[in-house]
């Protein structure tokens, strides 16, 4: 049984400031687990759920495109990691005798990109004032 998270503030913290760092506590669910998505935090991996959240459909090498300095094999293994927690689909076929791999973002994907786009406007919004 997990135990519930806790918030604390500094002793000198004013209420305004308390009441930023509990909107940004408040990311965490009732179990204590955080709802941060460490999945979609590293870098290429969010570009690829922001950039599928967008269009409907990208292939590989559309994605590939969008970042430029990234090898086949790097780019396949953080979109293997989003397929298998659910967050992408993938199609594999062919085009004109070529292999070629669509993605498409989930509906868990897109709740789990919500999720961590929440968490990242509360911290921009406690650090801002």
């Amino acid at each position: 049984m997990a135990a519930k998270a806790k918030t604390r503030t500094p002793a000198g913290a004013s209420e305004r400031q308390r009441r930023k760092l509990e909107a940004v506590a408040s990311t965490t669910r009732q179990d204590g687990e955080t709802k941060f998505e460490r999945l979609i935090y590293e870098r290429v991996r969010l570009g690829i759920m922001s950039a599928l959240a967008v269009r409907e459909q990208m292939s590989f090498n559309e994605l590939k495109g969008l970042f430029g300095d990234i090898s086949d094999g790097n780019l396949g293994a953080h979109a293997r990691k989003l397929e298998d927690a659910g967050y992408l689909s993938c199609t594999k076929s062919f085009e004109d005798r070529r292999p070629r791999t669509d993605y498409r973002i989930t509906e868990q994907g897109r709740a789990a990109l919500n999720r961590y786009l929440d968490h990242v406007e509360a911290v921009i919004r406690a650090t801002r004032g």
